[in-house]
């Protein structure tokens, strides 16, 4: 759907938050008659009303009526929208489309889109794909990154030119509804995450999928050859495929890869085997990181960026905040805050990017998510693990099913983080590492995982 065809329609925007405000002025500028619901009240929604005070809005707080549906041509959500709620059910009982952001943003721009979704390392690819893009674009082109990252690019829509090129980071929650896919779309991986929203593992699956089930014969995805279920998604697509991974294919001559051989970063492509560049130029620390490396390569190879502009956008990036971000050396101790890690999953992935001892902290709200295999390398890889938040208990449990007679791990339970901070501080030793690598999501004490992360490091530099 184009943006003339708003014209005249009746659109309900459920949420006033970013991407709420974001549709709502999208859509009243271009002619539409909008209708804002939130549950909240009106005297906790001044900052949104104030930013849409110049348009013609009709506001509805206090809770989402379903009579609110009267002659409502579309329905519009959030990405973190509960699809379950009754005025929802209602509308899809009555036809009426349910759409979000994404949907109209990539239904206006008139720019190529690079679209990346994945269980994690998301941002980090979207940001280093970016980064190659800044490198090779030409001097009247400007570059748009965004989506799950940043501002809602649908705020920007009608200043992007058709050539100029964006990059979206896509949530599972963004691309639950999605009737389109981007032309370059990069599934990374699939690990359990999100089950207390979707419900299964197919129907998470299913979601992610979207980003490709769109696409034409002239379109590209890019999986990864080492992860099972991005893999297993080839027979699936509908155009040309890209793929990356630490093992070279076995048709090199046949296929368009990244893979890392000899410490060296290479591209089959075309017939053609070539070296990047020096896996020592990756900053990044685990092999995870050398994954996102390798995405973002493939993804630059899929819209035609040259090596140059892969090295340049990877050489001294020294990773996004929150993500086995360094925090400070205090007392022969350092201290990373990987706060992103809201999944048991993340957290192994952060515990094979350090050899040295470490302090590990976990805990916040769980997301119905299985912590056995988790619990079972921490007995192997950590010295002290200390438990904060609500999965406080769950995780401890965890822990004592996994424990073997030859497990030394120390187990403190704690309140709050800040608790936590003050217990790894009275348990570092010289040479230590302790690392915030939570494993459950931050909405039982926070915002969101960079406020927890910030708290984090103000705590941490307060230490003394």
């Amino acid at each position: 759907m184009k943006k003339f065809d708003w014209y005249g329609k009746k659109i309900l925007m459920l949420g006033a938050a970013r991407q709420g405000q974001a549709i709502a002025r999208y859509m009243s500028e271009h002619g539409a008659e909008v209708m804002l619901s939130d549950a909240k009240p009106f005297n906790k929604l001044f900052p949104a009303f104030d930013a849409l005070k110049d348009l013609p809005i009709h506001w509805v707080t206090g809770g989402h009526p379903v009579e609110l549906l009267s002659d409502v041509d579309s329905v519009f959500v959030t990405g973190g929208a509960d699809l379950q709620i009754p005025i929802i059910r209602e509308a899809v009982f009555r036809n009426i489309p349910i759409q979000n952001d994404t949907q109209v943003f990539l239904s206006a721009v008139q720019a190529p889109v690079i679209g990346i979704t994945g269980s994690s390392g998301k941002t980090t690819t979207t940001t280093l794909t970016g980064r190659i893009a800044e490198a090779q674009k030409k001097e009247e082109q400007h570059i748009w990154v965004g989506g799950n990252i940043g501002n809602p690019l649908l705020t920007f829509v009608d200043d992007i030119k058709k050539d100029d090129i964006v990059i979206l980071e896509l949530s599972s929650f963004q691309l639950e509804i999605a009737t389109i896919s981007p032309r370059i779309s990069a599934i990374l991986n699939i690990t359990p995450n999100h089950l207390d929203r979707h419900g299964t593992m197919e129907a998470y699956i299913a979601a992610k999928k979207h980003i490709i089930d769109y696409q034409n014969e002239m379109d590209i995805a890019v999986l990864n050859r080492d992860d099972k279920i991005s893999w297993n998604l080839r027979k699936e697509i509908h155009g040309r495929l890209m793929s990356f991974g630490f093992v070279k294919p076995v048709d090199c001559d046949h296929e368009a890869a990244i893979f890392l051989e000899n410490g060296m970063i290479k591209r089959c492509m075309k017939g053609i085997e070539e070296d990047l560049f020096s896996a020592n130029l990756i900053r990044l620390r685990g092999s995870h990181n050398i994954a996102n490396v390798m995405a973002a390569c493939a993804i630059a190879s899929a819209a035609g960026f040259s090596p140059k502009a892969m090295r340049e956008g990877i050489e001294n990036f020294s990773g996004v905040d929150h993500r086995l971000q360094w925090v400070r050396e205090f007392n022969g101790v350092n201290w990373y805050n990987d706060s992103i890690a809201t999944a048991p999953e993340r957290t192994m992935a952060a515990l094979k990017s350090f050899d040295e001892p470490l302090v590990l902290l976990l805990g916040g709200r769980d997301k119905h998510l299985p912590w056995d295999e988790l619990a079972d390398q921490i007995h192997h890889r950590a010295r002290c693990a200390i438990l904060f938040g609500e999965a406080a208990p769950l995780i401890k449990t965890a822990l004592e099913k996994a424990q073997t007679t030859d497990s030394s791990l120390a187990v403190i339970v704690c309140h709050t983080l800040q608790e936590a901070v003050a217990a790894a501080a009275s348990q570092a030793q010289a040479g230590d590492v302790i690392l915030l690598s939570p494993g459950g999501t931050s909405y039982d004490a926070f915002k969101d995982f960079e406020e927890r992360g910030k708290q984090f490091i103000e705590w941490v530099l307060q230490l003394k």
